[in-house]
């Protein structure tokens, strides 16, 4: 995971709708994407960063969060979206609130077939398990969407996925060797 020395402000956006929302608890798979607000969750006092080995993982760390008074928001990739599956019946189980936000894979400009699948998948998935989606289209919106997400889940209890598009992030650029 690289993050960029001169990341986008869209990224520093992000993280500061993370800040003004109190979240205290950030639970990702590293991810290129994620890269600044991960690497800010680190360097930031307030907030327990919790490195993950998948992605259900982080449901089960946002419930905890939750059960135990505080807010967490799951990083993840679209690819990581079908791990989940099963642990977000938790969560509507146990009515519990939530936000993830999620970096798109396998579409715009996708170079990779395997990312191609989940991509497509990814926002019926998520609304299948009672999920609501809202998408960060533009980057000038990030900063709106990921807050309107997060009052969204810690004021009115909701399930939100905030996905943010390839066309967002930008193309994947991988050197040949």
């Amino acid at each position: 995971m690289n993050a960029n020395p001169n990341p986008p402000p869209w990224q520093k956006d992000i993280f500061q709708a993370i800040k003004d929302a109190g979240v205290q608890q950030v639970a990702y798979v590293p991810d290129a994407g994620h890269a600044y607000v991960i690497k800010s969750a680190i360097a930031d006092p307030e907030i327990t960063d919790v490195a993950l080995t998948t992605e259900e993982e982080g449901v089960a760390v946002a419930a905890g969060a939750w059960l135990g008074g505080q807010r967490a928001v799951l990083l993840m990739q679209s690819s990581g979206v079908g791990n989940c599956i099963n642990m977000f019946s938790l969560l509507s189980a146990a009515d519990i609130p939530f936000v993830t936000i999620v970096t798109m894979r396998g579409e715009y400009a996708e170079f990779n077939p395997w990312q191609a699948p989940m991509g497509r998948a990814t926002q019926a998935a998520m609304e299948l398990m009672g999920i609501h989606v809202m998408r960060v289209r533009r980057p000038e919106d990030a900063q709106e969407v990921v807050s309107a997400a997060l009052d969204g889940a810690f004021m009115a209890g909701a399930r939100i996925a905030v996905l943010i598009g390839q066309d967002v992030i930008g193309r994947k650029k991988w050197e040949r060797k």
